[in-house]
């Protein structure tokens, strides 16, 4: 399927009635306001989307016509260069939605999204989000939620770009997912990054060499250990403090 916008494997291409999709949407900061009988009619015009994985799901400068509730998966949100390089603002999964700010100031997409594995969404049009919106007061508060959540993130990350070492910038994103996704094994946090080393590097703003490089030296340290795409953190304070945290 490639990497063009806009390809997935089909509409119908897993089941999910009106209840389960309620039950997502009840889940999201987004509609996660809404009463029963709003969250049925809003799910009733949700159209089950699946992706491969690689495959961009919205393109940045493209025009927003869809938001989009991830149900199982993960994607990669970024903005590229002229030149075809790549910065990773964040990863997703369920039940983070993306693509809704587009929606609702009428600009083109500020980003890009790519299914990071096989990925299915609950897609909402522009029209149902924007109805639901005039009738319901509670999704224009999650909106502004959602923008300031964007702008502390990319405060923090201009911040640590300019005060943070690479090895700095490396260990507190770990710290970070690891909150966010991280999962107790025997008294230790267990880590499935769905990352590769590149995207690391560009959430970071380093090379992917010298990401590789950062991620053994904090092993040998025995802060954390590498078991493929998973990793064990074994001394979270020190991983703090590492990241000036």
């Amino acid at each position: 399927m490639g990497r063009s916008a806009q390809t997935w494997l089909g509409s119908h291409s897993l089941p999910m009635n009106s209840e389960q999709a309620a039950e997502l949407l009840a889940q999201t900061r987004l509609f996660g306001g809404l009463g029963a009988e709003n969250l049925q009619a809003v799910a009733a015009q949700a159209v089950v989307r699946s992706f491969r994985k690689g495959t961009i799901v919205v393109s940045e400068g493209e025009p927003g016509g869809a938001c989009y509730v991830i149900a199982s998966g993960s994607a990669k949100v970024f903005v590229s260069s002229p030149h075809g390089q790549e910065m990773v603002l964040a990863t997703l999964h369920s039940p983070d939605a993306f693509g809704e700010l587009a929606l609702f100031d009428g600009e083109s997409r500020s980003a890009s999204v790519e299914a990071l594995e096989d990925l299915v969404t609950l897609a909402l049009a522009r029209s149902t989000l924007l109805e639901t919106a005039r009738q319901q007061p509670s999704i224009t508060d999650a909106l502004l939620c959602s923008i300031a959540a964007l702008v502390r993130r990319t405060t923090t990350q201009a911040a640590d770009l300019v005060f943070l070492d690479l090895e700095g910038r490396v260990a507190k994103l770990l710290v970070g997912l690891a909150e966010e996704r991280g999962t107790t094994k025997e008294e230790n946090t267990v880590l499935d990054l769905a990352l590769t080393q590149r995207d690391l590097a560009s959430m970071v703003g380093g090379s992917r060499q010298s990401v590789n490089h950062i991620l053994h030296a904090l092993q040998s340290r025995g802060f954390l250990e590498l078991h493929g795409r998973e990793v064990l953190i074994v001394e979270p304070e020190k991983l703090r403090q590492r990241a000036e945290l």
